[in-house]
């Protein structure tokens, strides 16, 4: 994706500034790492593709009974369903997701999740510039 600012600041990243982003002009990302499971996602806001700051946002798409493999990362995160329904297991506890649920994960807490029959999509997002910055860790297959 181009960047969609030209300002820079001294360490060559791009300047935070207003935009707005047509998430169906982005590509779909996740294709052939089946370390994530079958979801696959859109990066709308990360510093090192848009003019932002502090802020990651993104969809995660699955299709009917789609994953997302159980892990763990530093940074807390939250979802927001926005089409279908499925569930998200936090630390072993199973939260509904669906329109206009919103769910809150802790730093660190395991937490995976399963489509139910007609697929699911969720905004989600982290407090750090950049996608990038997120590092999963994956656990074992049980």
């Amino acid at each position: 994706m181009e960047m969609m600012c030209e300002a820079t600041g001294r360490s060559g990243a791009p300047l935070a500034r207003g935009f707005s982003v047509d998430a169906a002009r982005l590509p779909l990302e996740g294709e052939g790492d089946p370390a994530f499971g079958t979801v696959r996602w859109r990066t709308l806001v990360s510093a090192d593709r848009t003019p932002s700051e502090a802020l990651t946002l993104g969809l995660a798409e699955f299709a009917p009974f789609g994953t997302l493999s159980p892990h763990r990362h530093a940074l807390a995160e939250f979802y927001l369903g926005l089409e279908g329904t499925g569930i998200v297991t936090i630390d072993q506890e199973p939260h509904p997701i669906g329109p206009g649920i919103a769910v809150f994960i802790p730093g660190e807490a395991e937490h995976g999740v399963v489509a139910g029959p007609e697929g699911l999509r969720f905004a989600y997002g982290f407090a750090t510039a950049r996608f990038a910055e997120v590092e999963y860790r994956f656990s074992p297959a049980g």
